[in-house]
């Protein structure tokens, strides 16, 4: 990489990326900055690329910077995401997607240490993450099928599990709802991956992780310990602690105000808040001046001149 000046006493890399159809110029501190990048909304929609943003994070992370993914997106195993993202030329490896699941997992691991058990409501990605990290998982459609057979009280055919663990589930139905419920009030940990509503998929919109917790603990008449997922701020602390950095110090990169600018605002880190996904100027608009991004990108050309001004901010004296 061609050196081009000093900042601070500290080197300045001079990097072109393309930003959709033209190319951008990024004079960076050699000072690497935590980057976390929301996936649906900013780096694609749906199955298209956003135009150009693969190759800004690409020559961020040539330049030093950390990236790493983060999502609520609780239904994949995060080594999934890297075919994906490799193909559009984003930085990425396993080790850096923290989905809720794997944060859901990082979260029982550190912090509930006596879960060797688990209840899951949610799709296949859950279940590895979980296993990953040395729980036990039994599914609900399991349980719900032992428990149907023998008549049993779900928190006996599920084994007594410590914890019951909800996200997204494209095939749930009453027999998991009900076992789910049955372990909870039977004293197991109730934990939320992510609560959001709604779960977009191509063109349209799927009940999301949330509606189906708030299924769960009407039945159960108890709300969850802890959701993982933002705006709440587990899956930031989480996914910075996972490459022993601080999530105050990052930068969030996402696209909705009240998941990932909240989130931001939750653990104290910088947002720059992309319009290529479900906010629009208006609502931006109507933010209060405190409750305000640090930046604002509506493509990849205006968040490569984000970034590098962040960085500049950061590294001076």
């Amino acid at each position: 990489m061609p050196r081009s000046g000093s900042w601070g006493g500290r080197a300045i890399e001079s990097i072109v990326a393309q930003a959709g159809d033209r190319r951008v110029a990024l004079t960076l501190p050699f000072e690497a900055m935590l980057l976390l990048v929301d996936l649906d909304g900013v780096v694609y929609r749906g199955a298209d690329p956003v135009p150009g943003v693969a190759a800004v994070l690409a020559a961020r992370a040539a330049a030093g910077d950390d990236v790493l993914y983060v999502t609520n997106n609780s239904m994949h195993y995060r080594a999934d995401y890297v075919t994906r993202l490799s193909a559009m030329g984003a930085p990425v490896s396993p080790d850096r997607v923290v989905s809720s699941s794997r944060a859901t997992a990082l979260y029982l691991r550190e912090h509930q240490p006596g879960v060797s058990r688990a209840l899951t409501v949610g799709a296949g990605g859950l279940e590895r993450e979980l296993t990953d990290v040395g729980i036990e998982v039994v599914t609900a459609a399991a349980a719900a099928e032992l428990a149907e057979r023998d008549d049993l009280d779900g928190f006996q055919a599920a084994g007594r599990p410590g914890a019951v663990v909800v996200g997204v589930d494209p095939l749930i139905d009453y027999a998991r709802l009900g076992v789910a419920a049955d372990c909870i009030r039977a004293g197991a940990l109730f934990i939320a991956t992510n609560r959001d509503p709604v779960y977009p998929i191509e063109r349209r919109l799927r009940p999301g992780a949330g509606a189906i917790v708030a299924a769960i603990a009407t039945a159960a008449g108890q709300e969850p310990l802890v959701s993982i997922g933002k705006p709440e701020p587990l899956l930031l602390l989480e996914a910075a602690s996972a490459v022993g950095a601080r999530a105050s110090d990052g930068i969030m990169i996402g696209d909705g105000l009240l998941t990932d600018l909240a989130a931001a605002r939750a653990v104290g880190a910088r947002c720059i808040l992309m319009l290529t996904g479900v906010t629009s100027r208006s609502a931006l608009a109507a933010l209060a001046p405190d409750e305000r991004p640090a930046a604002v990108a509506a493509d990849a050309a205006e968040l490569a001149a984000a970034l590098d001004r962040l960085a500049t901010d950061a590294s001076t004296p």
